[in-house]
């Protein structure tokens, strides 16, 4: 039986797998064409799966392309003499594994001049590729470059000034179409600027996996084992993810192989909310990628908290290097308004986790000293969380913590309340068996969180006060999504950081639905400061 693969490529005798049918018809074409093709994109984005099925299905339709597949991660780091000897090596290698797999033997002439050739420099690999031609009976060679920012800086320009001298170059040629796949795009590969070395490039988008395809992969599941998912959870799992090919394939695969969920039952929303529940809290190398690259810089701290907190956004510019790198690594995306938008809630959620203090000193004047063991002051006779009694709690919990929110650790000034509330909530759900996770995947000056307790959902807006109209505008929005959740009551928080803020607490029906809301006044800083500048 097939299962789900999260563990580098994938196989379609092994796994379920997006066919991506309209992305390698596309590349195809272009390699018609002669085109000479680029794709950068994020690590764990389906690269090398899509470029090996593509080459796959370019050779069953027409058996005059001749598939070269290549990967750079192997000669990371190396003199320019070791490139092109294991550059030469990898070539060779491929040749005669194509032979072998079309069941033919390689020409004596082809053994010959592969065994008298060497590769010692950029000039020698374009005359090799132009005699290999005349031994490939007219064939039309295709080369994919897997990981090519592994490529050694001292012969980065000059390897792809040849590569351009070859696109010119009269037809026929060799390779006739090439591929270069990366994290890194050609920009960031610290070449001579002044001139651009392959300004011949045909830039290819392979986007993340649409509804349509989640539903499809998770399909092949019900197909051949018989067990379904109801569409709310294919819904959830697009929506939390975006389509991230990893991050659906890990939850599919919880949900599928280890939570034991007998197979006459259909995968329902109870069993999605524990499988993003383990989701969240586990080690994965999706997430450890995430977690690792933004911390890379502090700026990226400071950039994603702004994209979070800006209602009216931050321009998605690729010419500023921060933003350049936070797209690069997949963990923010051009919205449809051309703005930055964090990739997906799980992003969001996890962005948060990591830059919240492991301890913010507060922990323990969260509830007050009298409130009952597993917090159940804040839990009804029914089971019910009594959300207005908890938040009350957290605007008063603010209060008397006074300036000292401002002395948690590592923590840019305006997120503190966010991180505070976050923490605050995250510490209740989990003493009484809950689980939370957020659910609007932009982060733009919005984030929902929801919670499910005993079967019921409950909804926490957040935002940072930016004016009367646009706090009112809010509610309308949490109203609306309060619908599309068929819930009657939401829950709305917003952080006043001004100098003279205006606390408010109340309750109040928008559009059909209860709304109670808090603008809970953060201090800006110690009274001793404030009493300096007065004096």
């Amino acid at each position: 039986m097939r299962r789900f693969g999260t563990q580098g490529r994938v196989y379609p005798d092994r796994h379920y797998v997006v066919s991506r049918t309209e992305e390698i018809a596309d590349f195809i074409d272009r390699v018609k064409e002669g085109r000479y093709i680029v794709l950068f994109a994020p690590r764990q984005t389906g690269k090398t799966t899509f470029f090996r099925l593509a080459l796959e299905a370019l050779t069953t339709q027409d058996t005059i392309y001749f598939p070269i597949h290549l990967d750079f991660q192997i000669v990371r780091n190396t003199a320019p003499a070791t490139f092109y000897e294991r550059l030469y090596y990898m070539i060779r290698r491929e040749i005669k594994t194509v032979f072998q797999q079309q069941g033919k033997i390689p020409p004596a002439s082809l053994i010959q001049f592969l065994e008298e050739t060497q590769l010692t420099d950029e000039f020698s690999m374009m005359i090799f590729f132009q005699e290999l031609l005349s031994f490939l009976e007219n064939k039309r060679v295709v080369i994919v470059i897997d990981e090519f920012d592994g490529i050694p800086q001292s012969v980065v320009s000059d390897f792809l000034y040849t590569l351009r001298h070859i696109y010119l170059s009269d037809e026929p040629r060799c390779p006739h179409s090439v591929g270069i796949v990366g994290v890194k795009s050609i920009t960031q590969l610290n070449y001579d600027r002044s001139v651009s070395p392959f300004n011949i490039q045909d830039e290819f988008r392979l986007p993340n996996f649409t509804f349509e395809q989640v539903h499809g992969l998770l399909g092949q599941y019900t197909d051949e084992v018989g067990q379904a998912f109801t569409p709310e959870v294919i819904e959830s799992i697009h929506k939390q993810t975006a389509g991230q090919p990893v991050l659906v394939n890990r939850f599919a695969q919880i949900l599928t192989e280890e939570m034991d969920i007998p197979k006459t039952e259909s995968i329902r929303m109870s069993h999605f909310t524990m499988a993003h529940t383990q989701l969240l809290r586990e080690r994965n190398t999706n997430i450890d990628h995430l977690t690792t690259n933004i911390r890379r810089d502090p700026r990226f701290e400071r950039m994603l908290m702004r994209i979070m907190e800006r209602d009216e956004g931050v321009d998605f510019n690729l010419r500023n290097d921060i933003i350049d790198e936070l797209a690069t690594y997949g963990v923010i995306k051009e919205g449809d308004d051309g703005m930055c938008e964090i990739l997906n809630p799980i992003y969001l959620y996890c962005i948060l986790q990591a830059f919240k203090p492991v301890v913010n000193g507060l922990e323990q004047e969260y509830f007050p000293e009298d409130t009952r063991d597993e917090l159940r002051d804040y839990l009804t006779s029914t089971g019910r969380i009594e959300m207005v009694s908890l938040l009350d709690n957290f605007r008063d919990f603010i209060g008397r913590a006074g300036f000292r929110i401002l002395q948690v650790p590592e923590t840019p000034q305006e997120s503190v309340g966010r991180h505070l509330l976050l923490a605050y909530l995250d510490e209740f759900v989990k003493r009484v068996g809950g689980f939370m996770h957020i659910e609007v995947p932009t982060g733009r000056g919005r984030m929902d969180i929801l919670i499910t307790h005993n079967r019921r959902k409950y909804v926490v807006e957040t935002k940072i006060w930016r004016g009367d109209s646009r706090y009112q505008s809010g509610k309308k929005q949490l109203a609306a999504y309060l619908a599309l959740e068929e819930a009657t009551e939401g829950y709305y928080v917003v952080f006043d950081h001004r100098q003279t803020p205006e606390p408010r607490s109340e309750t109040e029906v928008v559009d059909g639905v209860s709304i109670r809301s808090y603008v809970i006044p953060v201090m800006q800083e110690a009274p001793s400061n404030t009493l300096n500048q007065k004096t």
